[in-house]
């Protein structure tokens, strides 16, 4: 058994020092775990927004839940913790942000219900370049908090505003099918 001991503590040396794994999508790598106040979130899946009718690359986006799924309906309104994250792969302006989420809640439906809350969430947007982050949290009793650059924005208070969010890229209507597809576990690309 004393022959085993420091075998044991190197072996426990390595696994404690083993970097954390990560995924990689179009040149992006994302953790497969982060933290939300507590909380583990695992990565469910990556996925890439793509544009015009060149089928331009604009952000890798990755979703991370308490728990994998693969029904979008069901994450969106799920009364779970959930982030999204989108890294930009090329600059954007601010004003089409905007647009994209007025388009996003417009395809369901939801752009009046939502107006006041649309008009908070655009007016934190800006230009956003190659690099930039953008995350959206989401913890019941809170709101989707939203970040721009590592800078914490704001939150929007009540789960409906954040469940007709999250179903922009997980419900019927996303924004490319592709986007959807991986942000569920699928492949990304």
């Amino acid at each position: 058994m004393k022959t085993f001991l420091p075998i044991l503590a190197a072996l426990a040396l390595v696994l404690s020092t083993t970097p954390a794994q990560a995924r990689r999508c179009a040149g992006v790598t994302y953790p497969d775990h982060v933290t939300v106040s507590g909380t583990q979130l695992t990565l469910n899946g990556l996925g890439i927004r793509e544009a015009t009718v060149f089928n331009a690359d604009v952000y890798v986006a990755a979703l991370y839940l308490e728990a994998a799924s693969r029904d979008g309906n069901a994450i969106s309104d799920s009364e779970t913790k959930k982030r999204l994250v989108l890294h930009f792969v090329r600059d954007v302006d601010g004003s089409d942000i905007q647009d994209a989420w007025t388009e996003g809640f417009e395809h369901q439906g939801h752009s009046s219900s939502f107006s006041a809350e649309i008009r908070r969430l655009n007016g934190w947007m800006s230009d956003m370049a190659d690099g930039d982050v953008m995350t959206f949290t989401y913890e019941p009793g809170t709101g989707l908090t939203v970040s721009v650059r590592g800078q914490r924005k704001g939150t929007i208070a009540g789960a409906e505003f954040a469940h007709a969010f999250f179903r922009i890229w997980l419900g019927s209507h996303p924004p490319n099918g592709g986007l959807k597809v991986g942000l569920l576990g699928g492949h990304c690309g």
